[in-house]
């Protein structure tokens, strides 16, 4: 599977941001699909992830309730809203497809086919 994550940008905090990930090649619908964000000077950390069937999400503490992750199965792509973002919430953004079908599997080696990545910065 091919990953292609697009949407990012220089904002200001407060305002909103939305990332999208398209995806080619081998079938993943039957598993959960996530984004990761890798700060600079830090590990790359887990954000959220979806199941195929939408109705089970996970989310980091640290963008609970500020974002929501969505997918669209028919056009093989997923999503990435957020909202009121803060400048900690600067990092490189990568979308990734789960090894698993449940997207409460939150480290990055439960993850396969990975995206190339799209930057996010937010000044003060």
């Amino acid at each position: 599977v091919q990953l292609q994550a697009s949407g990012g940008g220089l904002v200001q905090a407060g305002d909103s941001l939305r990332l999208s990930c398209a995806a080619s090649g081998s079938t993943f619908n039957p598993f959960a699909m996530g984004w990761f964000r890798q700060p600079p000077g830090k590990e790359r950390e887990f954000v959220a992830a979806i199941s195929r069937g939408f109705q089970n999400t996970n989310y980091a503490n640290s963008v609970k309730g500020r974002s929501t992750i969505s997918r669209d199965n028919a056009k093989n792509a997923q999503y990435l809203q957020m909202t009121n973002l803060k400048p900690e919430d600067t990092a490189i953004y990568y979308c990734a497809v789960s090894k698993c079908t449940s997207p409460y599997y939150e480290s990055a080696g439960d993850f396969v086919s990975w995206g190339q990545g799209t930057q996010v910065t937010v000044s003060s």
